[in-house]
């Protein structure tokens, strides 16, 4: 039988049937549409984390004193760990030998910076470290002079700008050499910082950044909680340094030799095995849902296509009667059967990409379209098909030509 006739003879039983037909139709677009909206939004979670992680450099440690990403409550041991301080970084750098450019990072305030009449929204993050501070994250300094170790020894009032406060701060001015205030205090600008980006709407750009001896002068709190970055001095090194790092800080800190390290050591590595398991679980769960609900659809279909043989038994007589072999009428039911799932699929398709992609628009990322997500529906909604077709294609083709014309 024609492609065409086929898709004709489809589409009436289709509309014969609207109710039945619709209701069959939406399980198999609520199918589709949980697996490809799961694996859309989960693609344009990874394409942000990638570039995320491109921009935090891959040669970067960062040590802390709880998990960067927490599953479940914390056990007893993680909420009695000390904190990480000041003293601890600088005793680090003293003794590490592999790793390089140490850093602290501690922030010491979230509040506005003015200069003469202008001010920022009391949101700007006051960044406390050193000079490896920008190279460890990733960032460029346009114009000016990074913080130096000077500035920390000395405990100076000076500052780098980020992208953001430099235009509200400055849209007409020059911003090297002029004094703004933050909490109260005058610092001087010596730097500035190109832009950099944002991350689930929080921008890296809206930042300053002081000497760490400067902050605790300022603010008090020597003895806060803090983390410490290091860089491995290339790539295939970065084991090396982790092992070096680890056994330093587990001597500063007084960890016993039996007892686990009482501090998170972070990479690249270990955030993109923590991020898998988390796309593993809504993969699992978007392809666990769509089976259930495509399964419930393909009996949908198999019912419809049994009542089609019904409603159609006189029609299939007469092709017997004509020549039509059992082959022949197998072919036409099991294409109408996957006709019908490739419309759901494509409607569960269409609008699974488009509300993947809404993550892309609240994340501020680039949409993505899962290609192999494209064509596993493709032949996923041809393979429901023939599935639930078979039965109802094997039954219209055993039918008794002499009783099917007798049929009413």
């Amino acid at each position: 039988m024609h492609i065409f006739e086929t898709v004709n003879q489809a589409t009436d039983s289709l509309k014969s049937n609207k109710t039945r037909s619709l209701l069959t139709l939406l399980a198999l677009v609520i199918g589709v549409f949980s697996v490809i909206v799961s694996t859309t939004a989960v693609a344009v979670l990874d394409n942000f984390f990638t570039n995320t992680m491109s921009i935090l450099g891959s040669d970067v440690i960062t040590l802390q004193k709880n998990p960067a990403v927490q599953m479940g409550p914390r056990d007893a041991s993680q909420r009695n760990r000390k904190d990480i301080q000041f003293d601890d970084s600088e005793e680090l750098e003293e003794r590490v030998n592999i790793a390089v450019g140490t850093s602290p990072i501690t922030s010491f305030s979230f509040t506005k910076v003015s200069y003469g009449d202008l001010e920022t929204d009391p949101d700007v993050r006051v960044r406390g470290s050193n000079s490896e501070y920008l190279e460890n994250n990733a960032f460029t300094l346009g114009e000016g002079r990074n913080i130096t170790p000077e500035d920390v020894q000395y405990k100076r009032n000076v500052v780098v700008l980020g992208k953001d406060v430099q235009l509200e701060l400055f849209p007409n001015e020059y911003p090297l050499g002029k004094t703004v205030r933050i909490d109260g205090n005058p610092y001087q600008v010596v730097g500035l910082l190109d832009k950099k980006g944002q991350i689930f709407g929080n921008s890296f750009d809206n930042i300053v950044l002081i000497p760490y001896t400067t902050g605790i002068n300022n603010y008090g709190g020597g003895n806060r909680g803090i983390g410490i970055q290091l860089r491995a001095p290339e790539i295939s090194k970065i084991e090396e340094t982790i092992e070096e790092v680890t056994g330093i800080m587990r001597v500063i800190r007084g960890v016993n030799p039996i007892d686990e390290n009482d501090f998170e050591i972070i990479t690249n590595d270990s955030l993109t095995g923590t991020f898998d398991v988390f796309t593993g679980i809504l993969y699992f769960a978007g392809f666990g849902i769509g089976f259930i609900t495509l399964f419930g659809a393909g009996i949908g279909v198999m019912n419809i296509m049994l009542v089609s043989v019904t409603e159609r038994t006189r029609e299939i007589g007469i092709r017997k009667s004509v020549g039509a072999t059992r082959k022949a009428i197998v072919n036409q039911f099991l294409m109408e059967a996957v006709f019908v799932c490739q419309i759901g699929g494509l409607i569960g398709l269409i609008f699974g990409v488009a509300a993947g992609n809404y993550v892309a628009v609240l994340i501020d990322t680039e949409p993505v379209i899962p290609l192999w997500s494209v064509f596993g529906s493709f032949f996923g909604m041809t393979i429901i098909g023939l599935l639930f077709g078979v039965y109802p294609a094997f039954k219209a083709a055993k039918l008794d030509p002499i009783e099917s014309l007798r049929y009413e």
